[in-house]
């Protein structure tokens, strides 16, 4: 069994899995979790390969019921949690004359409700591991249309803006503990979550998944006496934002 234990959202591809990776290389043992099943279920297979302790659970992240089963599995498996990477999140660009309510609701749900109802289930845990070592860890996924909002993003940025608010909030309620608590908040990565804007912004120009698994990593390597309140991660083009 792992010394320490991580859960990552949206751990199927992208940012999530980066750090699923980097977590498994620092030896923690992981639950990883995402909406389809079958891209988490591959995803795993490669955490597995590599040798790593892996729990996979698939579910409707943005929905409590889906929160508490991957809170429940985790707890079950590793009985400890060092760190949780809230990093599940759904952009749907629209003019606002036209923004649809699902796809608000959906937004809002998987972007800032989950972090907030994951914070709320695994606060307990937390806690045990910060009074081991006073450094337990939360990384929030924000972007940096959180800290300017951008057009046709506009549900987008709210909700990303309101993570910001979220971490801050949870840095002063819980850090005092040891429960440290950081937003991430980087421009376009190359996912296919940028697979949209890669005609006018070549996938060569944008962050790599790696730049923000090795921010993470550093995080984990900072004393208990070092807090991290937020990263924004930008390219020269984006100075301006």
């Amino acid at each position: 069994m792992a010394d320490r234990a991580a859960i990552v959202t949206g751990a199927s591809s992208g940012i999530g899995l980066a750090i699923a990776e980097m977590l498994g290389e620092e030896g923690y043992g992981l639950t990883v979790a995402a909406r389809r099943p079958e891209k988490l279920e591959e995803a795993a297979r490669g955490l597995k390969d590599k040798g790593y302790e892996v729990e996979v659970v698939a579910g409707q992240l943005g929905e409590e019921e889906g929160v508490k089963a991957v809170v429940d599995a985790h707890r079950n498996r590793f009985g400890r949690l060092d760190v949780l990477v809230n990093n599940a999140g759904v952009g749907i660009g629209s003019a606002v004359g036209e923004i649809e309510t699902k796809r608000i609701d959906l937004q809002l749900g998987v972007n800032l409700r989950s972090v907030i109802l994951f914070y709320r289930e695994c606060v307990d845990l937390l806690r045990e591991a910060a009074k081991e070592h006073r450094s337990a860890l939360v990384v929030n996924m924000s972007s940096i249309s959180g800290k300017s909002g951008q057009p046709w993003l506009s549900v987008y940025s709210a909700t990303k803006a309101a993570v910001v608010g979220f971490t801050q909030a949870m840095q002063k309620e819980l850090g005092q503990e040891g429960i440290k608590s950081t937003a991430l908040c980087p421009a376009f990565v190359d996912t296919a979550m940028t697979d949209f804007v890669k005609g006018e912004v070549a996938a060569e120009e944008m962050i790599l998944t790696t730049d923000i698994s090795e921010a993470v990593r550093f995080l984990l390597k900072t004393s208990p006496a070092c807090v991290v309140p937020e990263i924004q991660f930008i390219r020269p083009a984006d100075a301006h934002m």
